[in-house]
């Protein structure tokens, strides 16, 4: 094993990727000659060149579109965003395209692309640059929505992304991209949909993704010490879900938890509660909680933006409501 970080991870993916298939190309703004925004695609340029690693303009609308028909015509595009917020810009390509156009062809006409780049906060950005849109393409078929926290996930998650034959949207975090983790030397490749436990527990089961699970994580060293022993399942994978990892937990813990950094009303967490009530109903010692950011825009002030977001002390809490501790 060796110790990378997230960044290296995303760009160790694509490289390597790229190396096994001449079809791969990245895009995206400041993807080449400034290594990315975010330095994850550092030194690709050189690699590459400039027809396989290409600085697009501020048009998300047209670069998304020409990778989408790329795509359709035998290329396997990556295309970072520099945050999913600039992606409404080019939803139409990436819903009434990308999503639907194996079936509109009647199976003629796939479509393998990569649409990654950070998803939700990343401190005082302000409202139209924190959003979290994992639920609005998870809602769409014809995608698949991968949210990893960590290194190691990301990287196999991704390189699996690329290699699927259909279109997979890839969410990270400019607050993640610094984050250190183990990854394998050698090759690996992680499969879409499967949950994993990031730790065992017996009392209660907290169901998150992405960088906030970070605070799962905070809540449950508390809470071991005063006896609650907590499962974390990481979905790692929004769209399709592993339902039936949920359901296992639950049905040792008997209580579940849901942490999401996302706007309450039709969220991922909704589907989970629902999918848990409807099918192992009768497991639960306990009402289901969930815990989400607060119901409007992300606010720009620090004092606003730290009580908007869910945090460990709401995690805490929440075990607490279901284990009847006061």
């Amino acid at each position: 094993m060796k110790t990378i970080q997230f960044r290296e991870a995303i760009c160790e993916a694509m490289s390597e990727e790229m190396r096994r298939d001449e079809s791969i190309f990245l895009i995206g703004e400041e993807v080449a000659e400034y290594n990315g925004a975010y330095k994850a695609s550092k030194g690709m340029l050189d690699e590459f060149g400039a027809k396989r690693v290409i600085d697009s303009p501020i048009a998300e609308l047209g670069f998304a579109g020409i990778s989408v028909g790329s795509a359709m015509n035998g290329n396997r595009p990556i295309v970072e965003f520099m945050t999913f917020n600039f992606s409404l810009v080019g939803i139409d390509q990436i819903i009434n395209n990308a999503a639907k156009i194996r079936q509109m062809s009647g199976g003629q006409l796939n479509c393998p692309i990569v649409f990654r780049g950070p998803t939700g906060s990343a401190g005082q950005l302000g409202a139209t640059h924190s959003q979290a849109f994992e639920n609005w393409f998870a809602n769409t078929p014809g995608l698949k929505v991968i949210v990893p926290s960590n290194p190691y996930d990301a990287k196999g998650l991704l390189k699996a992304a690329i290699r699927d034959d259909d279109p997979v949207i890839f969410m990270e975090s400019e607050q993640m991209y610094g984050d250190k983790g183990e990854v394998p030397e050698g090759e690996y490749v992680l499969p879409i949909g499967v949950a994993d436990i990031k730790r065992e527990g017996t009392d209660v089961t907290i169901v998150s993704f992405g960088k906030i699970i970070k605070e799962a994580y905070k809540a449950a060293e508390i809470l071991e010490k005063e006896g609650i022993s907590c499962e974390i399942l990481d979905m790692r994978t929004v769209r399709p879900m592993d339902f039936e990892a949920i359901f296992t937990s639950v049905k040792k813990t008997n209580r579940l938890v849901i942490l999401e950094e996302a706007w309450p009303f039709a969220s991922v967490s909704s589907e989970i509660t629902f999918q848990v009530q409807e099918n192992v109903f009768d497991y639960l010692d306990a009402p289901i909680r969930r815990i989400t950011t607060a119901d409007t825009p992300a606010p720009y002030s620090p004092v606003l933006l730290e009580e908007w977001l869910p945090n460990f002390n709401d995690v805490v809490k929440a075990v607490k409501d279901v284990m009847y501790i006061k």
